[in-house]
């Protein structure tokens, strides 16, 4: 990483650059922020992520605060946010910024060394729709499909093994809908076990995590049968 002062560019307006590197795909952020001590503060710092936000989505700098528990946090994490709602999480076409800040809350949650039980997190996420003026059904929807695609998107390592395994083997929570917990989730869960992580379990894990696939669906996929 070399001084601002290194070549001619380095003696540009900070808002010219950043007029630059928010042009830049961004793909190609993290090596751009390594160039210079400089660069690497821009990047850290609010005002390129703000530009970039309204670059790219710009009636989102127009949007009130929510209620809830999820915050909206730096402009760096509405920027994520904004992301993850676009190319993460199918919204009908939609762009919802609350959307991909639950999806951040989630992924970090399940990531966590003490990952809270899924029906305090199912039930946070619930809150917080519900709290912006979503309906039961609505609120029930998108949890699922931020869960969903949450799942999709872990790393395939022994951590996420054990967190899938972990969800899996948790009880059945009896409560009202939309509080309930989405069999969809769970069917996905069950599936990546199955399917991406065969390999991992042994013998008599395999045939305790079956079982308990059985007692909630019938019947079962073929792919998932055989060790």
């Amino acid at each position: 990483m070399t001084d601002r002062s290194d070549g001619p560019i380095g003696s540009l307006p900070e808002h010219l650059l950043v007029e630059i590197l928010t042009r830049l795909p961004i793909c190609e952020w993290v090596q751009v922020s390594c160039v210079s001590k400089h660069w690497a503060s821009m990047f850290q710092g609010e005002y390129l992520w703000q530009t970039a936000i309204s670059r790219k989505w710009p009636s989102a700098g127009f949007r009130k605060r929510w209620p809830g528990p999820i915050p909206r946090g730096s402009a760096r994490r509405r920027f994520q946010a904004l992301y993850v709602s676009e190319n993460l999480v199918p919204s009908g076409g939609e762009i919802d910024e609350l959307v991909g800040h639950t999806y951040l809350y989630l992924k970090e949650q399940l990531e966590s060394l003490v990952i809270p039980p899924s029906s305090i997190l199912h039930g946070t996420i619930i809150d917080q729709f519900i709290a912006c003026g979503g309906t039961g059904e609505k609120a029930h929807e998108l949890a699922s499909n931020i869960w969903i695609a949450v799942i999709d998107n872990l790393e395939e390592n022994e951590q996420t093994f054990m967190l899938l395994k972990h969800l899996a083997q948790e009880g059945d929570f009896f409560l009202p809908f939309p509080y309930s917990r989405s069999y969809k989730v769970l069917w996905r869960v069950f599936d990546k076990l199955f399917t991406d992580f065969r390999d991992c379990f042994s013998r008599a894990d395999y045939h305790d995590a079956l079982a308990s696939a059985k007692s909630r669906f019938q019947p079962v996929p073929s792919l998932w049968l055989g060790h």
